[in-house]
């Protein structure tokens, strides 16, 4: 079963994770996680830059085979806000299509009721929802980290 890389875009966080299926094992199992902290005093440019080059080093270490990407959402009171996103997430596109990796697109509403059973929980819900299913310590942390292991946990599943 291949490795799947989750990614929660953002311009100042980047959450990722990956998850591998295991043989004869239900649920697949928490690799590595964590974010691509990109230096907020950089110019977008520059940050899209940064972004791309993390992402690659990741994808370098961790050889997943696809990789999961957050739709983007786009709340009609906050339109620039999509759009700035939308800079992050083609970053993203760019460096998993330049891999030759299967590249899922999964909604954050299908990821959020997978976990927690509703489509619109919060970002503290999220975190403790992947806390038990993973059995941490603590909650992962910033929530960008979270969202990342739950899409590549939600993608993975469909395996």
């Amino acid at each position: 079963m291949p490795r799947v890389l989750g990614i929660d875009p953002g311009l100042r966080l980047t959450g990722y994770a990956l998850v591998e299926r295991r043989p004869h094992k239900p649920e697949p199992a928490l690799v590595e996680a964590g974010v691509v902290r990109l230096n907020p005093r950089l110019s977008l440019e520059e940050r899209l830059v940064q972004l791309h080059d993390d992402l690659d080093h990741l994808i370098g270490e961790f050889s997943p085979g696809i990789l999961a990407v957050e739709k983007l959402y786009a709340h009609y009171k906050h339109p620039r806000t999509a759009i700035l996103m939308a800079h992050a997430r083609g970053v993203i596109l760019l460096v998993g299509q330049t891999r030759k990796l299967r590249i899922e697109h999964l909604p954050s509403t299908e990821v959020k009721k997978a976990f927690t059973g509703y489509g619109h929980a919060s970002k503290q819900q999220m975190q403790r929802a992947v806390q038990a299913q993973f059995k941490l310590d603590k909650p992962p942390s910033p929530p960008d980290v979270a969202d990342a292991i739950a899409i590549a946990t939600t993608c993975a599943r469909r395996l």
